[in-house]
């Protein structure tokens, strides 16, 4: 499914020097999830509950 590239956007706690990011967008049923060096890459697809309970994972790691 393509997605617009007008929807993704940078993660809030992405620096300023352009490295290190990745860009996410969120529909109703998915959250992708791509780096942002390279957008031609394939993305990550996750279900919100899959993507809720990574980002609770990353925040106790």
């Amino acid at each position: 499914m393509a997605t617009s590239e007008s929807a993704w956007f940078k993660s809030s706690y992405s620096g300023t020097a352009g490295d290190n990011c990745i860009e996410v967008v969120i529909t109703e049923h998915a959250v992708r999830v791509r780096d942002s060096k390279d957008t031609t890459r394939p993305h990550l697809t996750l279900r919100p509950r899959q993507w809720a309970q990574f980002v609770r994972y990353a925040a106790a790691s």
